[in-house]
């Protein structure tokens, strides 16, 4: 793998995804390679690795709606919202199908929720989940989550199977555990597997074969109207020697290489320059 490359990988489930990513450097010899869109250890699924210049790329690719199938097991008590801080399972009651398809049709909009305690997410510069290891008190920030889907599979109780689609950053176990109150009980997930990441999925794991960027790049193409040698050279650019002049952000691709500028007030600005496409 000494040549850039972007490609889809299956994470198995407990292993988290700097260990995994380690793992995947040694497969294919190669130092520099980053992963897109973290995974719990407990959780398997889609993980987009790229390497080389193609790490600078994953803030431009089409990488949400983010779709997930996941099992929600009904009267376990879990700090983590998982199986991984499991502090008791009790039996509950086992609650009708209808109700768990009308409230799960209710949850097809934009939420308002705290993320798990047991999460990347950062404190004062400290990850949550170490301190809520610690036994630390403390309050996460609320974020946002747009649900796009929320399908059920399968309700043999205690467990719920389900599909759900949702935007980038959204926490599957908070989301569960929210469906959870609102039928008047509780529970954890037992698995989660994310199935795509916008348009990459799990058709993609075989061979892990390499992707062409362009393909998946969540901006429109613009052209230069001038010499390309000047964006080779990392020339100063004028918004009127470009075909689209909106403000925006667009790729180029020019003998291999690929750019992406800014249109922004009638000034031109270098995202990112030459990256090698194979």
């Amino acid at each position: 793998m000494n040549k850039n490359r972007l490609f889809v990988v299956n994470k198995p489930a407990d292993i988290g995804c700097n260990l995994f990513l380690s793992k995947i450097k040694k497969k294919y010899n190669v130092k520099k390679a980053g992963f897109s869109g973290t995974l719990d250890p407990l959780a398997s699924g889609v993980i987009i690795i790229a390497n080389r210049q193609n790490t600078k790329l994953f803030r431009f690719l089409k990488k949400s709606p983010k779709k997930y199938r996941a099992t929600l097991h009904f009267g376990v008590n879990s700090k983590s919202l998982d199986t991984e801080n499991i502090q008791s399972i009790e039996n509950v009651d086992e609650v009708d199908l209808s109700k768990i398809e009308k409230i799960s049709k209710e949850l097809i909009t934009t939420i308002t929720y705290s993320p798990p305690k047991f999460s990347a997410k950062k404190i004062d510069g400290q990850r949550a989940y170490d301190l809520a290891r610690k036994d630390v008190e403390f309050e996460t920030k609320k974020i946002e989550t747009t649900i796009y889907e929320f399908k059920i599979l399968e309700y043999k109780h205690p467990h719920l199977t389900f599909e759900i689609s949702v935007s980038e950053g959204g926490y599957i176990r908070s989301i569960a555990a929210i469906l959870a109150e609102k039928l008047g009980t509780f529970g954890s997930l037992s698995s989660l597997e994310r199935l795509s990441e916008g348009d990459f999925n799990c058709a993609m794991y075989q061979n892990e074969e390499s992707l062409n960027p362009i393909n998946f790049l969540n901006l429109e193409e613009n052209f230069y109207l001038k010499d390309y040698e000047d964006i080779s050279l990392g020339r100063v650019l004028k918004k009127e020697d470009f075909k689209s002049q909106d403000d925006g952000e667009y790729f180029l691709v020019k003998e291999g290489f690929l750019s992406i500028i800014k249109i922004c007030n009638d000034e031109v600005f270098y995202e990112l320059n030459r990256v090698e496409l194979c």
